[in-house]
């Protein structure tokens, strides 16, 4: 291997016992959940695994530091064991991140990761429901009994702002603003935005917590609870996602997340720009929102058929 001349302290063990220090960085400064830091450790720990192989038969001190080609054998490593490449991404980005880390403690002069680039994913198209299958199955919940009730709040909350699971699952009573008709989202790295929802949602809402919340009986302040008053689980949700599909009819698999591809995919045949959805959906990257653009190709190819002289001849 070339080893470059850039690098500062080289031995394996300085640099994973930056390992506590940069899972602090990710959490505080970062804003990262702890389910994402405990991967991007685990990918670390796997990788310095591999150098310890890698050097097994050098002493710590002249152990050298990584470099491009050791990236390279290491991916090469990962694909040799049939490492899905959308792991493969997460690996290549927990390094970038950790090399950029150990730049900012002086511990290495550059990051031997960026030389490389992310391997490319297939492209799957999102699981969707129809506006008639949307609508069946927000009616599913009976409006008569406090479960009920939550669970239509629950279910139009998740498609009337496009919300992630773990962005419902947080929201306490003082993140809405229903004269106003916006709630207050905290999505990824804990960045806000502010949603609008429709007429209908604030009905629902204000209903919900005037007359059936209190009836929960929660010491806290969050939005949805189960019957002993405590925040709801990723879990549950998913859950009561599941259960009234099936009872409106809906018999393929579907998930929390289908409600915001559906939002998605939604406004944008409705006419919607994908720059509003970008920002609706907060995503701090464009990138992001294009897996909806087949959708704005067909309207384009329909307002094409519908509009040029010749596809009307």
């Amino acid at each position: 291997m070339n080893i470059s001349s850039d690098i500062v302290v080289p031995a394996n063990s300085h640099l994973s016992g930056l390992l506590p220090s940069w899972r602090d960085h990710l959490l505080a400064e970062r804003g990262l959940s702890p389910r994402t830091v405990e991967a991007y450790s685990q990918d670390m720990e796997n990788f310095f695994s591999f150098r310890a192989e890698l050097h097994a038969d050098t002493t710590s001190e002249n152990a050298t530091a990584p470099d491009d080609q050791e990236i390279f054998l290491y991916m090469a490593w990962l694909r040799a064991h049939h490492v899905a490449p959308s792991t493969l991404a997460r690996r290549l980005s927990a390094l970038r991140g950790f090399f950029t880390f150990a730049m900012e403690e002086n511990i290495l002069k550059n990051n031997p990761a960026l030389m490389h680039d992310n391997p490319k994913l297939p492209q799957y198209l999102p699981e969707v429901l129809s506006r008639e299958e949307m609508q069946n199955l927000l009616a599913a919940p009976a409006l008569d009994n406090k479960s009920g009730y939550r669970d239509r709040c629950m279910l139009e909350l998740l498609y009337a702002a496009g919300l992630r699971v773990s962005e419902l699952s947080g929201l306490s009573t003082g993140d809405l603003d229903l004269q106003r008709g916006v709630i207050r989202v905290f999505g990824k790295g804990a960045k806000e935005r502010l949603a609008p929802v429709h007429g209908l949602m604030q009905q629902l809402l204000d209903t919900y917590l005037r007359l059936w919340r209190p009836l929960f009986r929660s010491a806290g302040s969050q939005l949805f609870v189960n019957r002993a008053g405590r925040s709801l689980s990723r879990q549950y949700i998913w859950k009561i996602v599941k259960k009234y599909a099936l009872l409106s009819g809906i018999r393929r698999s579907i998930s929390p997340h289908t409600f915001r591809h559906s939002f998605a995919t939604h406004l944008l045949e409705g006419g919607a720009d994908l720059r509003v959805v970008q920002t609706l959906l907060g995503h701090a990257d464009i990138s992001a929102t294009e897996i909806y653009t087949h959708v704005q190709a067909e309207r384009l190819r329909s307002i094409h058929h519908q509009f040029h002289p010749r596809s009307r001849a």
